[in-house]
């Protein structure tokens, strides 16, 4: 089996050489434009947009193989892991394929099938699932099965039973599953409806709307899911049940034995009670994600040209005296606050930040240093000072930060309350009896955190 370094690298169209570059680089905490600008002899020369495809894969292959052996493990404190089953599992390129195998291992809720199981009809099933040649009637095989005492009266309620517990193993077939959601993104239509038909909305363009899902739009896509939340809409994802039909009796069922009508009709049972909801809610959740990383894409595509908009000519767009600036920052705290708008804003002046932000995240050479509210920040986060001998080696690490002695005096920071830092310093062999604490604003926080350099 191919590692994960090899994979991106075929994907990518990349040398593996690089892309594990790029990987080590990743899991030591450096970011995108970071690696993009100043790591190129590592990657290559990979453009931002390859890095971050590369980092978004590199995260799903590393949870699809995790969860593979999350599933390889549950199936096999069962007793039912199987060395085929075990290399099915690691073959597959998805997590819809790897759920799909663990499907027949999962612990289900209570179930017709469950039910069914627990009257003893599960023999009763697998013998007629057999489908042997010269087997019985599923009719004349149930008699064995009536059992009053456990809620089976009648041939009939046995062979319900049997057909529920057939029912369920049909779904659960991960290569039945797979070729039914090939089917289904190729073949299937969505159908929207008005739950309002008497109210006009701004979806009134979906009241009546067919579109194959091969064809639909992401923008439709959002506009249906948004309108079915509102209570306007009623979506559905339509597929050709006799299509449906005959791939699964290709699977399913095989011709000419004893139990062949019973068969179809389990299998018939299977697709409208079981799997046709259940790949409805698979495509559904598919469509919408891919829907939103095409808006993501969108609204990165827009706000590139605006953010990289050079200055326009013969209007000063920086250098605000002291008097202008705080009333520019004073509008719009209040026109953020009044609209209920987000804003994006940069800029070097700290104390302006401290006044309009309400969460910070300060960050050094690509890693989080901290990531909380201001507020807390500025009533938690402390400088400490005491005199101390020139040369005195202050502890470092253990909750303090960037400690310094110049002129005799010692300058260190920290989260803790000052009879932990003192506990700290004494430990050290440092005596600090004349040790003061002092609350901070935004900017002395930020150097405090990532130092004076």
């Amino acid at each position: 089996m191919k590692t994960i370094p090899q994979l991106l690298a075929e994907e990518l169209g990349c040398k593996e050489e690089y892309v594990n570059n790029v990987v080590s680089l990743l899991d030591e905490g450096n970011t995108i434009p970071f690696i993009a600008r100043y790591r190129k002899e590592a990657h290559g020369a990979m453009d931002d947009t390859t890095l971050r495809t590369l980092e978004t894969r590199l995260g799903y292959l590393r949870n699809l193989q995790t969860r593979r052996e999350e599933v390889k493990a549950s199936i096999d404190a069962q007793g039912k892991l199987t060395d085929e089953l075990s290399a099915a599992i690691d073959r597959a390129l998805t997590l819809a394929e790897v759920e799909d195998l663990y499907r027949p291992y999962k612990q289900k809720r209570r179930t017709r099938a469950t039910v069914a199981k627990e009257k003893g009809l599960e023999p009763l099933a697998q013998a007629i699932f057999e489908q042997q040649m010269q087997m019985d009637p599923p009719e004349v095989l149930a008699k064995d099965y009536i059992n009053p005492d456990l809620g089976v009266e009648t041939i009939e309620d046995a062979l319900a039973g049997a057909s529920d517990i057939i029912a369920e193993r049909i779904s659960d077939d991960a290569e039945l599953r797979k070729n039914l959601r090939t089917m289904m993104q190729k073949r299937a239509v969505c159908q929207s409806r008005a739950a309002k038909p008497d109210e006009d909305s701004v979806y009134r363009l979906y009241y009546a709307f067919d579109q194959p899902v091969a064809k639909l739009q992401s923008h439709q896509i959002l506009a249906l899911n948004r309108g079915e939340k509102e209570g306007f809409l009623k979506i559905s994802l339509d597929l050709d049940s006799a299509q449906a039909m005959q791939l699964i009796r290709r699977n399913v069922v095989k011709p000419g034995t004893p139990a062949m009508a019973f068969l179809i009709a389990a299998a018939e049972d299977s697709f409208d009670r079981l799997l046709a909801p259940s790949m409805e809610r698979e495509l559904r959740t598919s469509l919408t994600d891919t829907a939103n990383e095409a808006a993501i894409g969108n609204f990165a595509l827009n706000l590139r040209p605006l953010l990289m908009q050079p200055p326009v000519k013969g209007f000063v767009t920086m250098g605000l005296d002291p008097g202008y600036r705080r009333l520019f920052v004073e509008y719009l705290r209040e026109y953020a606050q009044s609209e209920e708008k987000t804003v994006f804003l940069t800029s070097h002046i700290i104390q302006d930040m401290e006044k309009l932000v309400d969460d910070c995240i300060i960050m050094d050479y690509g890693s989080i240093l901290v990531q909380m509210p201001v507020a807390e920040l500025l009533a938690t986060f402390r400088r400490y000072t005491f005199d101390v001998q020139q040369g005195a080696a202050l502890p470092a690490g253990s909750g303090i930060y960037h400690p310094a002695v110049l002129n005799g005096r010692a300058e260190l920071y920290s989260f803790d309350s000052p009879a932990t830092v003192q506990g700290v310093l004494q430990r050290a062999g440092i005596a600090c009896g004349d040790l003061k604490a002092e609350t901070m604003n935004l900017e002395d926080a930020f150097i405090g955190l990532t130092g004076k350099y």
